[in-house]
């Protein structure tokens, strides 16, 4: 591919040879895009295989998050040397006009040296490399030998005829900026199907040697029936046998016999006793090779009183805010029976579910009162107070940023103007339906809608490099909810780059 690249250097390049490397980037790019999904899925596969198994496969996930961040990191990186050299061209889908070198010489090459960003994209690609290595080489050598990743990924210089050329230079300089992209998402196709080689290795190398545990079910052992808050859970966790066809001769517990067995199971049902430690001891009799075994049980259990509080707890800490629907649990523990009251809340179906709506509401707090039967039929009530705030402030954006931005004039005419709630609770959608630009010198013109207008655009033209436009009054709504008032958006100034 490389000596195509060269060859290709020699010739005047037809548009339709740089119309064939885009769509040949297109594909890597839905190639790398499956082995991502591929990767993902083994790596959930791991997450199960420790939650089944964590003694024989912690640290091969371990191993493998390790691994998988590598290759992120690497990724993303190659992404945003990609997404910088495209900026260099009006449209990156026209591939026609993607035949100068300039942008990715300039970015990797200064006075026939290797640039500073240069010398950071081999640092990238040796973090990668080393670091996975380092991994494989710690107890993974059969796949250490399968995944040359010195040869994958080695950036030594190249030998053309006679001369040491260093790898850079050989793979990236002169070229058209297509098919320096190209080869970048080559790269990243390249770094994604070797984490997934190893990542199936590494799942299935283990897999080879387990046997089957459909039959097993996690047992937790506490040392101890219960705790005191603040206090270290200590236990452990043993793997016990299930078998569904089991047939018990004799089974007592506390002294008494127990006929109630289903499915390989006893089924427990007494009185729990006072409050306190009670205790569990009994036998299970069965029948093996014609003689009959026991298994002693020796357990024990904690009855605490009934509840006679409620808990409450506002899913979005102690404050509801106007104009959105609050999500509320409210429930009292050990009561099945439980009924809630407060302006403005109603009940969102399922057990302790509510939602809470108060933007009519003037009072600054608002008090909950919960109440409920317990089954011994005592009342029990409860109630908590909240505070009742407004949104904030929203915050003009332009193209999602806010605040001051830096952006080109092309970039401008065409981006979109949007509010934001920046670190506000509720995921909230705000619609912009008008806003006022202006630029240094011109007058102030009112734009309705969400982007420049032309009257905007012709004022956008005349303004000087550097300069700074602002947009500000921007009237925005909630979306599903536009009567609520929004308090006044902050605006946002852009600096003309260009």
């Amino acid at each position: 591919m490389y000596l195509v690249f060269i060859a290709m250097m020699a010739l005047n390049m037809s548009k339709e040879v740089l119309t064939a490397f885009g769509l040949m980037n297109e594909k890597l790019t839905a190639s790398t895009a499956n082995y991502e999904e591929r990767n993902n899925a083994l790596m959930a596969g791991l997450a199960t295989k420790v939650e089944e198994q964590p003694a024989k496969y912690t640290s091969i996930k371990a191993d493998a998050d390790k691994i998988h961040e590598l290759s992120s990191n690497f990724t993303n990186y190659v992404e945003g040397v990609k997404d910088e050299l495209k900026t260099s061209v009006d449209d990156p889908k026209n591939y026609e006009t993607m035949d100068q070198s300039s942008a990715m010489d300039e970015m990797f090459f200064q006075s026939g040296r290797i640039s500073p960003r240069g010398e950071e994209f081999l640092a990238q690609i040796e973090t990668f490399r080393n670091g996975v290595s380092e991994i494989l080489d710690d107890g993974y050598n059969t796949i250490s030998q399968k995944v040359n990743l010195q040869k994958e990924f080695g950036t030594e210089p190249e030998n053309v005829e006679g001369a040491k050329v260093p790898w850079l230079k050989y793979r990236f300089e002169g070229f058209p900026l297509v098919a320096s992209i190209t080869q970048l998402t080559q790269m990243q196709a390249d770094i994604k199907s070797t984490e997934s080689e190893i990542l199936s290795s590494m799942l299935s190398g283990q897999l080879q040697s387990d046997v089957s545990l459909s039959n097993y079910q996690a047992i937790v052992i506490p040392d101890k029936p219960a705790f005191f808050s603040g206090e270290n859970f200590s236990g452990k966790v043993v793997l016990g046998r299930f078998d569904n066809t089991l047939q018990f001769e004799n089974v007592v517990i506390n002294g008494k016999k127990i006929e109630n067995t289903q499915a390989g199971q006893v089924v427990l049902e007494f009185p729990a006793g006072n409050v306190g430690e009670q205790k569990i001891s009994g036998e299970l009799q069965y029948m093996e090779n014609d003689s009959l075994k026991s298994i002693s049980i020796s357990d024990s259990y904690n009855v605490i009183p009934l509840p006679n509080s409620a808990v409450i707890s506002a899913d979005k800490m102690n404050v509801v805010y106007r104009g959105v629907q609050n999500p509320m649990t409210i429930s009292i523990p050990g009561v099945s029976n439980v009924s809630a009251n407060a302006p403005g809340l109603r009940s969102a179906g399922g057990a302790g579910n509510y939602l809470m709506d108060v933007t009519t509401l003037q009072a600054r707090e608002v008090t909950i009162s919960v109440s409920g039967t317990l089954p011994g039929g005592k009342s029990v009530s409860d109630k908590k107070t909240f505070r009742v705030k407004d949104i904030p402030r929203p915050v003009g954006t332009i193209r999602g940023e806010d605040g001051a931005v830096s952006m080109q004039r092309n970039s401008l005419e065409i981006a979109t103007v949007g509010a934001n709630l920046p670190d506000f609770d509720f995921d909230l959608n705000l619609n912009v339906s008008s806003f006022k630009f202006k630029v240094p010198g011109q007058p102030t013109i009112i734009v309705n809608g969400s982007r420049l207008d032309d009257r905007a655009k012709a004022a956008l033209r005349r303004a000087g490099r550097g300069e700074s436009v602002q947009i500000y009054d921007i009237n925005a709504t909630l979306a599903g909810n536009s009567s609520y008032k929004l308090k006044k958006v902050a605006p946002v100034v852009i600096e003309l780059t260009n």
